[in-house]
Order: C-alpha cells, then sequence, then structure tokens
C-alpha cells in the first residue's frame, strides 16, 4: 500500500510539472526561438524531453530573486528566466523611476475598451523595461463587498462589462510580449480575513457572476491565472479540484496556474487538483515533494 501511494503521489507531481513547462516553453519558443519547420509547442516538447528532472522541478516552483517571483534561467538548454512581477497597477514592489498610474477601476470607467487596452499596454512596456516578463495583472475579482480593499484594482461589479475590461487589458499586455496574469481565481472579494475565509457558492451564481470575467479571459488566451488565498465552499482555492477543474476542463484553460503568495497549503492534492507551480517558494512543490517520494508524472504535467 505505501508503495502504491509513492507512485500514485510520482505520478501527480510529474503531471502536474509537464502541463507548466510545457507551456512556458512553448511562450519561450514563441518569443525567443526562430526554428524554421517547427511549430511553438513542437520545439517546446523537444526542449521538455531534453530536460533532467531536477530542471523540471525547477520551473514549478519560485526561487529567490530580483522580483517578487523568479524562476530561474536553464542556461544548458538556452530557457530564459521567467521573472514575475507587480501587478494590475503597474510595476510595483519598491521598484523606483517607475509610473503612478490610475486606478484599473478608473479606467474602466470610461467604458473605453480601446483605453483599457492602451492601458494595459502601456503598463506592460514598462514592466519589460524593467526585465520581467510576467505582469501579475489584471486584477478581475467581482466588485461583491463595497468596502473590498481592492475594489480600485478591479472592473467593477458587473460581469459582462469586467469581462469586456479584462480582455481588452489582456491584449494589451500580451500584445507587448508580456505575459498576463488573471488573478485571484476565484471569489476572492475581499480583504478582510481574507487568508481564512470560506466563500462559499452554489454553481449557479459562480457561472453567471463569478466565473465570467475568468472565461473571457481564457477565451482572450491569457496566459497564466493566480489562484486565491480564500476558500472556496470550504477547500482552499489553490487546491480545490472542482473549481480548478472548471477553470481548466470547463473553461478550456490551457495555460498555466500559479499560486499567489504563500496560498499552497499541500502537494499532492494541490496538484491533482490543478495547482502547476507555487509562488514564491518551494515548501510544498520541491522540498515536500521529495521527502514524500513524489517525481515523474505530476511534475511533467504542470511543465506542459
Amino acid at each position: 500500500d505505501d508503495l502504491s501511494s509513492d507512485q500514485n503521489n510520482t505520478s501527480s507531481v510529474m503531471m502536474m510539472s509537464t502541463q507548466v513547462m510545457l507551456f512556458l516553453l512553448v511562450w519561450f519558443c514563441c518569443c525567443c526561438l526562430v526554428v524554421y519547420g517547427q511549430s511553438p509547442s513542437d520545439r517546446a516538447k523537444a526542449l521538455l524531453a531534453k530536460m533532467t528532472q531536477q530542471e523540471k522541478f525547477d520551473m514549478v516552483h519560485g526561487s529567490p530573486g530580483l522580483y517578487v517571483g523568479d524562476v530561474p534561467a536553464n542556461s544548458r538548454l538556452g530557457i530564459p528566466a521567467i521573472h514575475l512581477e507587480d501587478g494590475p497597477q503597474g510595476v510595483a514592489d519598491g521598484n523606483v523611476l517607475v509610473t503612478a498610474w490610475p486606478s484599473a477601476l478608473t479606467v474602466a470607467a470610461s467604458w473605453d475598451t480601446s483605453l483599457m487596452q492602451q492601458f494595459g499596454a502601456a503598463m506592460a512596456q514598462e514592466q519589460k523595461g524593467k526585465g520581467s516578463n510576467v505582469m501579475l495583472g489584471p486584477m478581475m475579482n467581482i466588485a461583491r463587498v463595497p468596502q473590498g480593499g481592492r475594489n480600485f484594482e478591479s472592473f467593477g461589479e458587473d460581469p459582462y462589462f469586467a469581462s469586456q475590461m479584462a480582455v481588452a487589458s489582456i491584449k494589451g499586455i500580451q500584445g507587448e510580449k508580456v505575459i498576463a496574469c488573471a488573478k485571484h481565481f476565484v471569489n476572492n472579494n475581499q480583504e478582510d480575513d481574507r487568508r481564512t475565509v470560506s466563500a462559499n457558492v452554489d454553481e449557479r451564481t459562480q457561472w453567471e457572476i463569478y466565473y465570467p470575467a475568468f472565461q473571457a479571459a481564457v477565451d482572450a488566451g491569457v496566459g497564466s491565472v493566480m489562484c486565491g488565498y480564500n476558500k472556496i465552499n470550504n477547500t482552499w482555492a489553490c487546491e480545490n479540484e472542482h473549481t480548478l477543474g472548471d477553470l481548466k476542463v470547463g473553461m478550456g484553460f490551457e495555460g498555466w496556474v500559479m499560486s499567489d503568495w504563500g496560498a499552497t497549503h499541500s502537494t499532492v492534492q494541490a496538484a491533482n487538483a490543478g495547482l502547476d507551480q507555487q509562488m514564491p517558494e518551494n515548501s510544498f512543490f520541491w522540498t515536500e515533494a521529495r521527502r514524500s517520494g513524489q517525481r515523474k508524472s505530476s511534475q511533467d504535467g504542470a511543465c506542459r
């Protein structure tokens, strides 16, 4: 029984790793490599086949670095570093000589999607100028609680309106060859007790109110999604098989899911539910995986 359990754990972690790596490698091949006669997906798969187990694990968690989130470069295979930086309101985290942008909610109040696209593009240009290639935004949670501490970063309370603004923002960001990150999936609608609260939401309400902006983001080709701190129906968002299944299967999301910073609570349960990358460190998606003897299939799955 112990051997069977270890094999199941191994399968979970390696599958998870392959999924996230293949997406990141496809992005890398699209933006950085010119190899005639091969699609980005084929080039990514060829790179993945050359990676060692350690190299795969190195891509499914954060490491210390100069940005709020870092994944080191793979110099052996020529894979560049991934630099993740806040946020929905422009370059943050102590960076200097950066723009103090208007709030996303202010831009949304223009009802002008072309302006929102320009807003996203301008922030992405500054992100790129500071060396980051993943912008941790847009922030797309519905403004359910009027006193919500991050409503100013959102697109308001209307699901359809928020969806249109999310698409415009993502097109602007990713048009500058910076990966957008739709956050926080999902029901992260208040700051009070956000690391402990459970948002208990029925299926119809999810699809009619809280999912539409994320569905629109997926349809627009968003590269990454961040799961939140909160619980959903008493299960942590970053190990919630139901909601992450809705994202990956129901909505057809093909990018990678990263945790909010410190929002990972397990290894196997999170990996099996659909979490691809722990941020900003490796307490569960490397250290605990090694301790538990987990290796092959899930790791490959997340890297894909």
